[in-house]
């Protein structure tokens, strides 16, 4: 995303389950700049990702401003993990080998699963991050922060 664009998200949910934070879905498309799409066009776009943030951060950091308020916030179906296996020590199992991954939903308690596999596989990173990486992961697709991977 560069200043000749715009990406959207939006605020679906607060998650006690993960400190409170703000929940919020990145839509896919890209406008440009001067455009003003419908905002319910917006919502019925592609999810790119879901992610945890606090939105006032945003706001604060001059990342984000709000453009309105639309009540479909999508199904709701999003799915996120999270591990305490950080960093690889010689001779220990690397993360894509964990059998310590939890996964949950909004507002529900932490399952532990412990290797991911199936749907688990997909679910999204579950620590609260940083506007600055969700903007740097809406401009070129990934995080840059390390995170324990599992491919």
């Amino acid at each position: 995303m560069d200043t000749e664009t715009k990406r959207y998200f939006q605020y679906i949910a607060n998650d006690q389950s993960q400190l409170g934070a703000d929940v919020i879905r990145i839509f896919t498309k890209v406008y440009t700049i001067d455009s003003e799409p419908v905002l319910e066009d917006v919502v019925g776009d592609d999810v790119e990702f879901y992610a945890h943030v606090v939105i006032q951060w945003g706001v604060r950091m001059q990342l984000w401003k709000r453009a309105g308020n639309v009540s479909d916030l999508g199904n709701g179906d999003m799915l996120f993990r999270d591990t305490d296996d950080y960093g690889v020590k010689e001779g220990e199992t690397p993360v894509e080998m964990s059998e310590d991954w939890y996964v949950w939903r909004i507002n529900e308690p932490f399952q532990h699963v412990g290797r991911l596999s199936g749907r688990n596989r997909e679910a999204e990173i579950g620590i609260v991050i940083s506007p600055v990486h969700i903007v740097d992961r809406m401009r070129t697709g990934k995080y840059h922060f390390v995170y324990p991977g599992f491919e």
